[in-house]
């Protein structure tokens, strides 16, 4: 079995809960046991200055703060951990990536949760917050994650941008 690539993104926004949590030594060696060797993290808008040095299993640490597209980093990789803005979303999901979708609980008003709920109720992903992460690594089985099928995902998630006034 070959190792495998986790991609983690927070979008444009700060996050540093997710970035800390996902590089704690707990999350890492969860990870690592379900054959997971290369992290790339996605940090955004973030001030930190992630520990990239190899361990916990991983052979391979790596971080960026922003890119035009996401899409190459997103085409690599077989699990995805993301924050819950609906555009990273669908372009994992239309990607045919595993998915965790980590909810930022300290937004006021997060309209993001909903999405989750729906899309994990159907099956198609995992979401958690920071607080829960490691134990949802630790009990997913992504065999039981289903395709999810849309042409309209991007016209979803701008309708949903511009209705929450992101646009």
């Amino acid at each position: 079995m070959s190792s495998k690539t986790v991609f983690v993104t927070v979008g444009t926004t700060k996050f540093d809960n997710l970035i800390t949590t996902v590089l704690s030594r707990e999350v890492l060696e969860a990870l690592s046991a379900h054959n997971y060797k290369h992290l790339i993290l996605q940090i955004g808008s973030s001030g930190l200055e992630p520990d990239c040095s190899p361990r916990c299993g991983f052979h391979k640490i790596e971080t960026f703060k922003l890119s035009p597209s996401i899409g190459e980093y997103m085409q690599s990789a077989d699990l995805v951990i993301s924050h819950a803005g609906a555009g990273s979303v669908l372009e994992a999901l239309e990607n045919r990536k595993h998915l965790i979708v980590v909810i930022n609980d300290l937004l006021m008003d997060n309209h993001q949760v909903e999405l989750a709920e729906q899309l994990c109720k159907d099956e198609h992903l995992y979401y958690c917050t920071c607080q829960n992460l490691l134990h949802t690594v630790q009990t997913m089985d992504l065999a039981k994650l289903k395709p999810f099928v849309s042409d309209k995902s991007k016209n979803i998630a701008g309708f949903i941008d511009e209705i929450m006034g992101f646009r």
